[in-house]
C-alpha cells in the first residue's frame, strides 16, 4: 500500500476507520498466535491436574 492510496482511503473513510482497520489488520496474527499459546496453557494445567489427583 503506497502513500497515496493510504490518503485516499483516510479521505474516503476518515481517519478512526482507517486506523481501526489498520491495527486490527495488523493484530489479528498476533491475537492468532496468542489463541493458540492459551490452547496449549489450558492443556499444560488439565496435564497437571491429572498429575495431582493421581498423587
Amino acid at each position: 500500500m503506497d502513500a497515496s492510496e493510504l490518503f485516499r482511503f483516510i479521505k474516503d473513510f476518515g481517519f478512526p476507520v482507517v486506523l481501526s482497520w489498520f491495527l486490527l489488520v495488523r493484530m489479528e496474527s498476533k491475537l492468532a498466535s496468542l489463541t493458540e499459546v492459551i490452547g496449549e496453557l489450558s492443556c499444560n494445567i488439565a496435564a497437571l491436574r491429572g498429575e495431582n489427583a493421581g498423587k
